[in-house]
């Protein structure tokens, strides 16, 4: 009885810590991201989307409302002679009404609400191409320092090798201490840097996380290199006029103006009073007395009302002058955002020829020079040609001067990704 008693409580035991583990997120290996998969998870998952997404319900509901009729009026009297003594009579009156509205205001608000919900969504594929723009950005941040990381690496690698040649020519008597002792502080300087760079490298991917929405916890790696040149085959004008067929943000603005054209016409309809229609039937019942005799008389009697404001004072002059303003104001706002999709494109168009420019050189004399000058050094050192000091130097150029390539072909990259976030597409095709 002991025995079962223990099995069962060890099993309970078992099954506990089970159920605990399986609660646990366990992430068996790394995931590999490459960037469309982080700009769609991005897009997906995204808190500022996500949330922003369910105001769509909103407009959907106002447009709802602008489509609704006024409900009908039930209108009962009801009067007794009961406390004037005479209890036979009474009057009862039931009547129903409806408020007609004229000059077309449904058709008209519909309008309005038709364009508050274009707005919305071309408010919010503008949020996306911001997103698609930022998620991008980070994601190149992270490959830069990735690639910053493995050039450190590689200084490491260099340096050790080095410090490995120093101490068997020290002790064949080929050099002094010192030049040793220079090698090891140039290779604690190389691992201090290493870790400044692998500080850097876990910030960017903390923010990609944070920005696509990955769940705590996630570890996960990216797929990707800095991608080759993409030629610029339009004009600036051709682009200019791409990007104000295609943002987004203008579109919103257009709608924007069209609502406020709708308002105006709304407004202005909307100083022509409604007219309230009413149908009413009263019964009214009569007593009448005759020597000792008392009768009853029931009437029926059918009637109609119109009713309508008399727009003497108020004809909605508050309400045109506002939607007035509220059009101007967009109009406006139109024309600023034209100058600035214009003037955005201009900015991201010389970028990417600039950086063009700049990398070309690189790769085409400066990289390679500076790789045969770094290896041709190493080898006088370990002839005795040179010292120690022209090798450090000739490192210290080296990795400098690579370092600013790479941040040449980051910087060519993020040109062009600025370039297709103003054009709201891609170069080689455009992206709904």
């Amino acid at each position: 009885m002991e025995k079962n008693l223990r099995a069962r409580g060890l099993l309970l035991v078992v099954i506990g810590i089970v159920s605990v583990l399986s609660s646990v997120p366990i992430w068996a290996a790394e995931q590999t991201m490459s960037l469309p998969m982080v700009i769609e998870y991005s897009l997906q998952h995204n808190g500022d989307l996500q949330s922003f997404r369910q105001e769509k319900g909103v407009f959907e509901a106002g447009k709802v409302k602008a489509g609704l009729l006024p409900n009908p009026t039930l209108n009962v009297d009801a009067g007794t002679g009961a406390l004037t003594g005479s209890s036979g009579e009474s009057t009862l009156s039931v009547g129903i009404s409806q408020e007609v509205m004229l000059a077309g205001k449904r058709r008209k608000r519909l309008a309005v609400a038709e364009r508050e919900l274009d707005f919305y969504k071309y408010h919010l594929a503008d949020k996306e191409r911001l997103i698609r723009e930022e998620v991008t950005t980070v994601f190149y941040d992270v490959i830069l320092a990735e690639q910053r990381l493995a050039l450190a690496d590689r200084s490491i690698t260099l340096n050790q090798k080095l410090l490995e040649v120093s101490k068997a020519r020290l002790a064949a008597g080929d050099i002094p201490e010192l030049e040793m002792n220079l090698v090891k502080v140039e290779l604690a300087r190389s691992e201090a840097s290493r870790i400044d760079v692998a500080k850097s490298l876990n910030q960017c991917q903390e923010k990609l996380a944070t920005i696509t929405g990955l769940p705590i916890g996630t570890r996960y790696v990216i797929s990707g290199i800095f991608q080759s040149a993409t030629t610029l085959t339009k004009t600036l004008a051709d682009l200019k006029q791409l990007a104000l067929a295609q943002r987004p943000d203008k579109k919103a603005v257009e709608s924007e103006s069209g609502r406020g054209e709708a308002g105006v016409r709304l407004a202005r309809a909307e100083s022509i009073p409604n007219l309230t229609v009413g149908l009413s039937v009263w019964r009214d019942t009569r007593s009448l007395k005759i020597g000792g005799l008392e009768s009853t008389d029931k009437a029926y009697t059918l009637g109609m009302k119109l009713s309508m404001p008399i727009p003497v004072f108020d004809r909605n002059q508050a309400g045109v002058q506002e939607a007035l303003a509220r059009q101007s104001s967009a109009e406006s706002r139109l024309s600023i955002t034209i100058r600035n999709v214009e003037r955005e494109v201009e900015t991201a168009y010389a970028s990417c020829l600039s950086s063009e420019t700049i990398l070309s050189l690189y790769k085409a004399d400066i990289i390679p020079q500076l790789e045969e000058n770094l290896n041709l050094t190493e080898e006088a050192w370990r002839l005795g040609e040179v010292g120690i000091l022209a090798v450090i130097q000739e490192q210290k150029k080296f990795f400098e001067v690579s370092e600013n390539y790479l941040m040449a072909l980051y910087n060519r990259q993020i040109a062009f990704v600025k370039l297709d976030s103003a054009l709201a597409t891609e170069i080689n095709g455009e992206r709904e």
